[in-house]
């Protein structure tokens, strides 16, 4: 009975020193990294008058939500603006990316690598450089001044990179996949939509992630191109919450919380989805 008992009895786990140590640091660096977003929720929850950098970490005599109001009543047509801006240009994004990813990894044409290495040369195009011939370009075309020419400018902005996550993502799709469906009589497009597509999730999670990160946050292309408070977006409308005698801290507190929320809320959802479609597409790339 005894042998039995012990037997059943699972075996201690020794506790290893430098794990624990490694832990510690890890949430030190942590709290380290996340110190300007407590600095952000107490300045904003503070009136006006509690604000100073003598007392920056005091915490806030309640919660005064008068500077979120006083924020939103300034960038709320702003930030709607963005709403509008980022999901056509995510959608639009994602989808060409997708569809030059599945021509460059399995349907091989002669220069197909030369367009492919042409293309991602677009990621080292610093933005500076093309604002001239793009402004004028927009000016042609009668989209300067517009929501939809900066729907126009991160699609395509956006294009090497989410080609190239793309296409890493369908090197790893089997070639037998694409031959079945030539068998089968299906065409370029019945092929990606009926048996490509319904793969390419991981990867669509991945780029729209990252398409509506930046997108949100761009702030160049935003105050270049839009030509009236009306149709800017909300980066620009949260840096002139600044004033020009005065900046009012807890009043700009709230709105960079207000501007932040919605990535913020995106990367809680679908962080581990984010994570996830990455390391597939490392792997079979």
């Amino acid at each position: 009975m005894t042998t039995s008992s012990a037997a059943s009895t699972p075996p201690r786990r020794r506790i290893d020193g430098g794990q624990i140590v490694l832990h510690i640091i890890m949430a030190a660096v942590a709290l380290f990294y996340l110190l300007p977003v407590v600095l952000l929720l107490i300045t904003s929850f503070k009136d006006f008058e509690e604000v100073s950098l003598s007392r920056m970490w005091d915490l806030p005599s309640g919660l005064h939500l008068g500077s979120f109001g006083r924020a939103w009543g300034e960038i709320s047509g702003s930030f709607w603006n963005s709403v509008q801006l980022v999901i056509p240009a995510t959608v639009i994004s994602c989808l060409l990316g997708s569809l030059n990813g599945y021509v460059l990894s399995k349907w091989k044409f002669p220069g197909s690598e030369t367009l492919f290495t042409a293309i991602l040369f677009g990621m080292f195009i610093p933005y500076q450089s093309v604002l001239i011939p793009l402004v004028e370009t927009l000016r042609i075309m009668g989209l300067y001044g517009s929501i939809w020419g900066l729907v126009l400018v991160h699609v395509v902005y956006g294009l090497p990179i989410t080609t190239l996550i793309f296409r890493n993502f369908y090197v790893g799709v089997p070639k037998e996949i694409i031959e079945a469906g030539k068998i089968d009589g299906a065409n370029f497009f019945g092929i990606y939509r009926h048996l490509v597509l319904p793969l390419s999730i991981p990867g669509f999670v991945v780029v729209a992630i990252w398409q509506f990160t930046n997108i949100w946050n761009e702030f160049l292309f935003g105050l270049i191109i839009t030509n009236s408070p009306e149709r800017r977006p909300v980066t620009v409308a949260l840096q002139n919450l600044s004033g020009s005698q005065f900046t009012q801290w807890n009043v700009q507190m709230a709105g960079a919380l207000i501007v932040a929320l919605p990535t913020l809320i995106m990367y809680i959802f679908l962080g581990r989805y984010f994570l996830r479609g990455m390391l597939a597409g490392s792997v079979k790339g």
